[in-house]
């Protein structure tokens, strides 16, 4: 062994990674107690090339935040408002339609469509809201709701979870993205969003949504009052249902787009955000908390194909340097995201191809525009 850790102690994360043996919780533990940030990232970057080599993937999508209005009401949100609030909207499938024509020039193939729990609006405006996306753009992939909406929206109509799903798969819903669990612990729940579901409900609609041929992301929101061995849990839990899903999927009859793998495509840590929230005496993760969190995601996550370095949380300067510390993925353009810069993102409001690229050959990497399945997207400049 070459290289020579400042912690002894990660000596045999070494061995473990080097022999792809699976990390323990124990082991998690380690990884974020060591102040050695660099021997972790050097573990984390020894998986990610492994997987990926020298390639960066981004992907030319489209923010669609359809309403602000929520009954939830977290804490930690920035976002959401009560209606009648003078900054409460909600927009109609013209306005929504017109936000999509605005930028039908742009060569977008990605739409991520998520919102409030605004009780005025009924479960036909998410069908015919995912149909009209799809008819002004056949060819680009809808990733929209997360399992707390999908939990709503069933309890709206009076449809199952699994009739909820094929409803909104059948009206144009290709992908998932993966918040709403935060982070999976009852005492973080019932401090800071009481009203959301607990995890083991996330879990089941989590299960349901791959088990009908759909895949997803997944998240952690860290940074708040979670402790380390909370966050620990929380990647294990994601571990355990990847194997799942990717049993379940290993014997299904049907193609799906992640045949033979589990339902999770990628893995996204979102740094939280303090600014406008109830939970403004917090202060902001540290560029060593970030760039350790998406470190030990990399090496905890060991089924997970994708890491995102999500730089609107980050920033993009900190999403460059954690490509050298296990993330493959920077997500996108994202363009006119409206939830993290609520709550004081000081990240762009969205980016350009050009500048996605440059900020990935800059850092050293080959960047790879793809589609919302990871298939590269051939584009001549």
């Amino acid at each position: 062994m070459q290289w020579q850790f400042a912690d002894k102690r990660l000596e045999k994360i070494y061995d473990k990674v080097e022999q792809k043996t699976r990390l323990s919780k124990e082991d998690g533990l380690l990884l974020f107690e060591t102040f050695d940030l660099n021997g972790v990232g050097m573990l984390a970057n020894k998986v990610r090339e492994r997987l990926h080599g020298k390639k960066a993937f981004y992907i030319y999508n489209q923010h669609i935040n359809y309403t602000n209005i929520c009954k939830n009401r977290c804490l930690f949100c920035a976002y959401a408002v009560d209606k009648g609030e003078a900054s409460s909207y909600s927009w109609d499938i013209k306005e929504i339609e017109k936000r999509l024509m605005d930028r039908i020039d742009e060569p977008i193939n990605e739409l991520h469509i998520v919102g409030g729990l605004n009780p005025d609006l009924p479960f036909s405006y998410f069908t015919d809201l995912l149909k009209a996306v799809k008819k002004i753009r056949p060819n680009a992939k809808i990733k929209a709701f997360t399992c707390v909406e999908i939990d709503y929206l069933s309890n709206l109509s009076g449809l199952s979870v699994d009739e909820t799903i094929a409803a909104l798969k059948e009206a144009g819903l290709d992908m998932m993205p993966g918040g709403g669990a935060e982070v999976m612990s009852e005492r973080v729940r019932k401090k800071l969003f009481p009203k959301k579901m607990g995890k083991e409900r996330w879990l089941e609609i989590m299960e349901a949504v791959h088990r009908a041929g759909i895949p997803s992301n997944a998240t952690i929101l860290y940074g708040h009052i979670e402790t380390i061995e909370e966050r620990v849990e929380h990647l294990i839990l994601l571990r355990e249902l990847q194997d799942k899903t990717y049993m379940l999927n290993k014997t299904a009859l049907s193609k799906t787009p992640f045949e033979r793998k589990g339902g999770f495509s990628a893995f996204i840590p979102l740094a939280f955000h303090s600014a406008n929230t109830k939970l403004l005496h917090i202060p902001s993760t540290t560029a060593f908390d970030d760039l350790k969190m998406v470190a030990i995601s990399r090496l905890m996550l060991d089924n997970f194909p994708h890491i995102k370095a999500y730089w609107v949380m980050i920033g993009e300067k900190l999403a460059q340097v954690a490509l050298n510390y296990g993330a493959d993925d920077l997500d996108g353009t994202i363009i006119e995201e409206r939830i993290t810069h609520t709550a004081g993102a000081k990240s762009a409001k969205g980016l350009t191809r050009e500048f996605m690229e440059d900020m990935i050959k800059s850092a050293g990497f080959t960047p790879i525009e793809r589609d919302s399945f990871y298939g590269e997207v051939n584009v001549k400049h």
